[in-house]
């Protein structure tokens, strides 16, 4: 296994916790700090796999539930795993279903086991072990699979939010025994809820697990974000130098910056996708919602700066109407750009790393788009 994975840093800032590091896997090594597009059901909304990394992303995610639910780990085992059957040839990370599965609140049942669950699509009744989990992701086929955890949500009490740190401790020790594929690496996940003291508990108790890396999970689950910040600042002096930390389901321009001045490696989100679907772009001068009607004769570019072949070739007014419209080719658009923009937002942020003005590259960011606001 030691051959197929490893983690180096490559350059650390001399003015915070950020780095730049390289993530070696079998289908290819990922220079963090990272945005991973989301791919949920094998599949970059809108995206053929070619468009996805000609915007310049280097590893995507899928995810296991869905995955699990339709078509099933065992036709894409027959297709020859995810990389064959969606045609993605570069890394790909599926999480472990756990969000999604504890996200179904009145449709589970949690106990020590595992958590018995209804599908969302037909009802039909389910039940997933950390075992089937990682059984589940070595049919999957990803190169980075992702421990069995329960995530908790926000305001929830501590007795409560240590039952379930201790439960994914439990579940993790299982999914290390079961993950025995030479070709895929294990991500145990931190977890604590917004308790300071359990939160690096649990780091302290997943490191030994974490061969090459470890996740962060329960942040960005509706808590403010100074918050979030601050659960982050806790664990920073606890971290392990030589391992890849992935802070899970966050992928907003202002987070991305604060995550990586506190030392994250990995992020990921649907919000980009999400968002475009909508309308909404993010560019250099801010959000854009480009159904206001003030864009349905702006014939400028959705972001001046932005090199994307949206933003050289399309303009807001044309992007409006298609909006508007109805016209699947706008959300297809906004949905590169943004993540063009988020992927190219990291290159400018390794860029203020390596020239340790990464604190002054964040305070004049945030001032030109008002993203923390």
């Amino acid at each position: 296994m030691a051959e197929n994975f490893s983690f180096k840093i490559k350059t650390k800032s001399n003015e915070c916790y950020a780095r730049i590091g390289e993530l070696k896997t079998p289908h290819g090594t990922i220079e963090t700090p990272v945005f991973m597009p989301v791919g949920t059901q094998a599949t970059v909304k809108g995206l053929e796999p070619q468009e996805v990394e000609a915007l310049g992303a280097q590893i995507i995610l899928s995810n296991t539930y869905h995955l699990y639910m339709r078509p099933g780990e065992e036709l894409v085992a027959k297709a020859g795993g995810l990389h064959e059957f969606m045609q993605w040839h570069k890394p790909i990370l599926t999480d472990s279903g756990g969000f999604q599965v504890f996200s179904l609140a009145s449709l589970r049942k949690i106990t020590d086991e595992g958590v018995e669950f209804r599908s969302h699509l037909n009802g039909s009744k389910h039940f997933i072990t950390p075992e089937k989990a990682i059984q589940i992701q070595n049919k999957l086929g990803s190169d980075i699979v992702m421990a069995f955890d329960e995530c908790t949500t926000y305001g929830i009490n501590y007795e409560t939010a240590r039952k379930a740190m201790e439960r994914t401790l439990a579940w993790l020790e299982r999914c290390y025994r079961e993950q025995q594929n030479e070709k895929q690496m294990l991500f145990p996940i931190v977890q604590g809820n917004f308790y300071k003291d359990l939160r690096i508990q649990s780091l302290q108790k997943t490191i030994p697990f974490a061969k090459v890396g470890f996740s962060i999970g329960g942040l960005s689950v509706g808590e403010p974000k100074p918050l979030m910040y601050e659960m982050l600042d806790a664990m920073a002096p606890h971290y392990p130098e030589n391992k890849a930390r992935y802070l899970m389901g966050v992928g907003s321009p202002d987070c991305l910056i604060e995550g990586v001045i506190r030392g994250i490696d990995m992020f990921d989100c649907v919000l980009p996708t999400r968002i475009a679907r909508n309308g909404t772009a993010f560019t250099s001068q801010g959000k854009v919602v480009i159904k206001n009607a003030k864009y349905k004769e702006d014939f400028t570019p959705l972001d001046p700066e932005c090199h994307c072949p949206v933003c050289q070739k399309y303009t807001k007014a044309y992007i409006r109407h298609l909006m508007v419209a109805g016209e699947m080719l706008g959300a297809k658009l906004l949905t590169y750009h943004n993540l063009y923009y988020l992927t190219h937002l990291m290159e400018d942020i390794k860029q203020a790393i390596k020239e340790n003005r990464l604190l002054a590259f964040r305070d004049e960011y945030f001032k030109k788009t008002g993203y923390d606001k």
